[in-house]
């Protein structure tokens, strides 16, 4: 991988809305397809419906099953997306955007640090 990767850069966010704190970031992947970004959403979306209220989990629900064509729709035409869930005081907010993934140098094991032969793996007792 030489050239920069297109691809979409997905995170999830949560503020405390009581709080004047800034929103909090929790995960972030990397996704090479609109149906990978929007699939990740969608597993978390239904991990946490059962304990979202009931306003919020019907949102989530409409999402499921009609807005996610429509962000994956959105992501196949360079557009970022978002999806947020308000629950408990809580607000919980899904992101998507393309992004161009730059190439990294190999790692290669006559390149590791010194301090890596330090370290041998655990025999079974």
């Amino acid at each position: 991988m030489n050239e920069p990767a297109r691809g979409y850069w997905c995170e999830c966010w949560t503020q405390q809305l009581a709080d004047e704190d800034q929103p909090t970031r929790l995960t972030a992947i990397d996704a090479y397809t609109p149906a990978q970004a929007v699939r990740w959403i969608a597993v978390a979306l239904r991990t946490i419906t059962s304990a979202l209220e009931p306003a919020a989990s019907a949102e989530a629900w409409d999402w499921l099953y009609e807005g996610r064509h429509h962000t994956a729709k959105a992501l196949r035409q360079s557009e970022p997306c978002h999806i947020s869930i308000t629950t408990a005081g809580t607000r919980i907010t899904w992101t998507a955007r393309p992004v161009l993934f730059l190439p990294v140098a190999h790692h290669r094991g006559s390149n590791s640090p010194a301090c890596t032969k330090q370290f041998r793996p655990r025999t079974a007792d």
